[in-house]
């Protein structure tokens, strides 16, 4: 993988590639941002740098022997570690890791939701233990294979239990020649004060709209409309924005959805409530997810559409025409409610809150909201 892989982040890139050029590179680089701005493919485009045999200063030339096997991250030297479901077997890393490069291959901006289902692991706790941080210290003591770096890239070092962040904290303390760590962070906060001290932080931010937009016009053959809109839902996450895509959430699905939400909300048809809520609770997480901010953007258009300058509301078509009809339902004084709502339930279900109580306390809540202030 090349800089010119990784979606935007011109400012990190330009960082990385002085580094290399100038043979300034800290032992320990702690590449940090939100989910889906890009930060481990950055990494892996990095450590291709360092690796590669006729480096240039742009990157790597990505065609020398080094360069193939750092693109399907099977280079000797680039130790792969992330977060596993511990078991009596399973232990570190190595046991996955031919599943880990072919979801990266797959899709560099997966997210640790994205892999712990690739491993059919989605409802077990995602470890790095001491036994990994173990073969980390082991894998450091051979000698490199082509005599440059060897590098341990370490996904979601948050995840780190007590022991294997003490272990690790040694190596930080005391690193050997030509050994690098590059860890990739979404949490630094949960790393130990003492890791972060000891490592160079890459901050990164999440992806702009614009930049998402147009990749998806390049590359997956969107319109104009279509890829602004998905970027303007992705909210700076291209992981985000690749689901949507799978799964094609866009425009009147999403809408639909909604609509029937709220329809039931000012009804309230209690059979036809429980029937939604029993549906929409086996979803998968990230659905449930885009439901929540799909409304927070239009309560968002609601606002614009009743209060502000219409020209400025993103929507047309068929949702352009729906927003219409809802938006009386919005005003000033129940939207901050119901973004407080719709804000506080999207946390709980990144958390694994019991989505049928979710669900049902949400609609009785809208009822409130909306729907019985027009009846008085």
């Amino acid at each position: 993988m090349n800089y010119s892989d990784v979606i935007g982040q011109n400012a990190s890139k330009i960082r990385l590639q002085n580094m290399v050029e100038e043979n300034r590179i800290a032992h320990a680089l702690l590449f940090t941002g939100p989910e889906g701005c890009g930060n481990l493919p950055l990494s892996i485009a990095f450590a291709t740098h360092l690796l590669c045999k006729h480096k240039t200063a742009g990157g790597a030339c990505g065609t020398c022997s080094s360069c193939i096997q750092s693109n399907k991250l099977t280079h000797p030297d680039l130790h792969l570690v992330f977060p596993i479901a511990l078991s009596s077997e399973i232990r570190n890393s190595d046991y996955w890791v031919k599943e880990f490069r072919a979801a990266f291959l797959k899709n560099p901006y997966l997210n640790l939701e994205d892999w712990f289902s690739e491993i059919n692991a989605e409802n077990k706790q995602p470890i790095i233990g001491s036994d990994e941080a173990g073969d980390i210290l082991k894998k450091l003591s051979y000698t490199s294979f082509d005599g440059q770096y060897k590098i341990i890239l370490m996904w979601l070092p948050e995840k780190m239990n007590a022991d294997a962040a003490n272990k690790i904290l040694k190596v930080l303390e005391e690193p050997t020649d030509k050994t690098l760590f590059l860890m990739v962070s979404h949490q630094p906060d949960q790393l130990l004060s003492t890791i972060l001290s000891r490592v160079q932080q890459i901050p990164m931010s999440k992806l702009s709209n614009e930049d998402i937009s147009k990749q998806l016009q390049k590359n997956y053959g969107k319109t104009v409309g279509e890829a602004e809109q998905i970027a303007l839902l992705a909210d700076g996450n291209f992981n985000e924005a690749l689901r949507m895509l799978e799964e094609d959430v866009l425009g009147e699905s999403l809408m639909n959805h909604f609509q029937s939400f709220m329809r039931l909300a000012f009804s309230f048809d209690f059979p036809k409530v429980l029937a939604w809520v029993d549906e929409n609770a086996v979803l998968g997480r990230e659905k449930q997810k885009r439901f929540f901010q799909y409304g927070l953007e239009v309560f968002r258009d609601c606002l614009m559409y009743n209060y502000g300058n219409r020209d400025l509301v993103r929507l047309n078509g068929a949702e352009r025409n729906f927003l219409e009809k809802f938006a009386p339902f919005v005003n000033q004084k129940n939207y901050e409610k119901l973004i407080e709502e719709f804000n506080s339930n999207y946390y709980y279900i990144e958390r694994n809150a019991n989505p049928k109580i979710l669900f049902m306390d949400l609609i009785i809540k809208c009822n409130a909201l909306i729907a019985q202030p027009r009846r008085n």
